[in-house]
């Protein structure tokens, strides 16, 4: 569930929410900027701003908001020296509240995260929530900057997408390890009967016809994993994927001698060769050598948050450039 149908569920259930959300942080800390929790009344929450000491204060701040109405407001934490966590840095906090007052407001900014990931600047005014606009700024959503008198967020659901083809023993148990993280799965296989009959939330099933269609409508700097019960259908889809600059991440499962025999027929089909040198094959982290499929789906999974965190961090980067110019806009508006 996306932040803003978080708070206005709350709202409607029990009239009430505070969100808490990191602005800023220096140093080593628990979670990122960005990073919130939707707090209720009674001190029940979901979503997590690491946790520990920081945490607990931070639901106090919350349930006192939520009682007395009070304008939004910044908090500093000194990790170290204030609530003895071994992280040590500091970590700034936004912490707001909304009654049923502000059910329309919600309700406008939920529908715009069902649209698609969206960028808001919102200053501290006397309200006891920020005074949030939208701005035309491409912000990563979850991506937050944080100045003295106001917050640019990006919010929405920007799953990375990946194109897995197999729907073998492997297959099945890396579909179930992504479940939890941030991936859009579209699951390929020319076999209808090996899917299984449910599928996690954020996985589609597709009957694999035509190669070429599958990879068509796949957005930029998406991830393709190829496990196929068939060789020979392995090597056209590499093939198709490395041929197109498209794809961040280009994976195969099998051996080194796999990976030795796909290279030479790549490189004779006239796949580029530093395209073929990305390809990678063995697929996971390193010191796994469990060929348990599940073992080879955690090793994998995590192999893909290493990519994609990668790729994260420097759209965090460049967000951050245009968030900075998006405040600066607005505070010569």
């Amino acid at each position: 569930m996306t932040v803003w149908r978080r708070v206005l569920d709350a709202l409607d259930r029990r009239h009430g929410a505070a969100m808490v959300t990191v602005g800023a942080t220096r140093g080593s800390s628990p979670r990122e900027p960005g990073a919130r929790m939707i707090v209720n009344a009674d001190g029940t929450f979901t979503g997590t701003i690491g946790g520990g000491t920081l945490e607990w204060q931070a639901i106090a701040l919350a349930q006192a908001a939520l009682t007395t109405g009070r304008r939004a407001e910044r908090r500093q934490f000194n990790l170290g020296p204030e609530l003895g966590q071994c992280c040590g840095g500091q970590v700034d906090l936004v912490v707001e509240s909304f009654s049923a007052d502000d059910r329309d407001a919600v309700a406008f900014l939920a529908e715009c995260e069902a649209k698609g990931p969206f960028a808001t600047r919102g200053r501290f005014g006397e309200g006891p929530n920020l005074d949030r606009t939208i701005v035309d700024e491409k912000i990563v959503p979850g991506c937050a900057l944080l100045t003295e008198d106001a917050l640019v967020e990006g919010f929405g659901e920007q799953l990375r997408t990946l194109l897995l083809f197999g729907a073998g023993h492997v297959g099945k148990a890396l579909v179930l390890a992504l479940a939890p993280l941030p991936f859009g799965v579209c699951w390929h296989d020319p076999r209808p009967e090996a899917f299984p009959a449910l599928v996690p939330a954020n996985v589609t099933t597709h009957r694999l016809d035509d190669p070429s269609a599958a990879f068509a409508p796949a957005p930029a700097e998406s991830f393709v994993l190829v496990m196929s019960h068939s060789h020979q259908l392995d090597l056209a889809l590499v093939h198709t994927a490395l041929a197109d600059r498209r794809f961040a991440y280009v994976g195969l499962i099998g051996s080194k001698t796999k990976r030795a025999r796909f290279e030479k027929r790549l490189i004779t089909a006239g796949v580029p060769d530093d395209r073929v040198e990305e390809l990678v094959c063995p697929i996971g982290i390193g010191g796994v050598t469990s060929k348990h499929p599940a073992a080879i789906a955690a090793a994998t999974v995590a192999q893909l948050l290493e990519h994609d965190e990668a790729l994260y961090a420097r759209a965090m980067s460049e967000s951050a450039g245009s968030a900075t110019a998006s405040l600066q806009m607005g505070s010569r508006s």
